[in-house]
């Protein structure tokens, strides 16, 4: 696997459902942990977020209110959970308030690269969810 992806507050906003704003406030109150890179920007780590994110969801506590729907069914957020198995794969990604489990091939979730942390999309048709990395 590849290197853990991090995000900067404005991306980790947009993950969470939140404005920039909203996010830097958490930040700066410690609410989630950041780092600095090379350039001095503030940098949160994948998992960490992966875990505000499941964490927030599960407290209702945003600072805003989310929408509750989704436009032409794309659910942009954050991998929480991964399960492989010897031919498929159980993926849960947080999009807001909305957690979406997909089950799909072990191959896929491998050729995607998905990783907890990392950035994905979630879109759902009918009964169908598919994963489309970010």
């Amino acid at each position: 696997m590849t290197g853990m992806q991090s995000y900067t507050i404005g991306q980790a906003a947009r993950l969470l459902g939140v404005s920039p704003d909203t996010a830097r406030r958490w930040a700066d109150a410690g609410r989630m942990a950041t780092h600095r890179d090379e350039s001095g920007r503030r940098l949160i780590d994948g998992r960490a977020l992966a875990a505000f994110s499941v964490e927030m969801a599960g407290t209702g506590s945003g600072e805003e209110e989310v929408p509750r729907t989704s436009v032409r069914n794309a659910f942009p957020g954050i991998v929480t959970a991964i399960k492989l198995g010897d031919v498929a794969a159980q993926v849960e990604i947080q999009a807001g308030p909305h957690r979406l489990v997909s089950l799909l091939t072990r191959e896929a979730v491998e050729e995607l690269g998905l990783e907890v942390g990392m950035e994905a999309t979630a879109r759902v048709k009918s009964t169908n969810v598919h994963i489309d990395k970010g």
